[in-house]
């Protein structure tokens, strides 16, 4: 497997990054190769709403984003670490998926697949997620968000790992069994556990 890990936090070494750091370890120890992408090391625009995209399938913005949309449809195992800030998703994750929309336009508008054939059927998604706030609903209002941005990457097969109650950098690292969870999940990914 080939696993693609998006860090969408504009903290380096913080909650979900240390998490998705884990997860891809996992990956590995199953043989997969892994790529990390920081979303903040990105120049990225949001949608227009232009609707151009009906048309083609493809955003006519010429940003780094045409970068990141290769890699999206082509790995088999998408990682999505985005934190949660005021109640949803940090805004580096939510541009990534709001640019998605080229996605959506050709999935039914044009009513053609976004992935190709060969490796649709295994495609699987991982969403890792942190927030300060001490609740599990904290992560209800972004779930919506994360099954359309699965959905659009035509990944049918996806989890989810998330810790609240974790709001300092690096205090992931305190949660009792949260890294061996998180390695654990990037092993499913990859299509194995134990």
């Amino acid at each position: 497997m080939r696993a693609l890990g998006l860090a969408c936090s504009p903290r380096v070494g913080g909650n979900t990054d240390i998490m998705l750091d884990k997860a891809l370890e996992g990956v590995e120890s199953r043989g997969g190769t892994v790529e990390k992408l920081y979303t903040t090391s990105f120049n990225i625009n949001p949608c227009l709403a232009c609707n151009s995209c009906f048309k083609t399938g493809r955003c006519v913005q010429r940003d780094d984003m045409q970068l990141i949309y290769p890699r999206l449809l082509s790995y088999e195992g998408i990682i999505l670490a985005a934190p949660i800030f005021s109640m949803n998703l940090a805004a580096q994750a939510k541009i990534v998926i709001d640019r998605l929309q080229c996605c959506w336009s050709k999935k039914f508008v044009l009513k053609q697949n976004t992935v190709s054939e060969e490796i649709r059927g295994a495609r699987k998604g991982l969403w890792l997620s942190a927030a300060g706030f001490d609740s599990e609903d904290v992560f209800e209002p972004a779930l919506a968000t994360v099954k359309y941005f699965f959905a659009m990457l035509e990944i049918k097969n996806w989890e989810k790992v998330t810790y609240h109650s974790v709001d300092g950098k690096g205090a992931i690292l305190g949660v009792p069994g949260a890294l061996d969870v998180c390695f654990e999940a990037g092993r499913t990914l990859a299509g194995g556990t134990g």
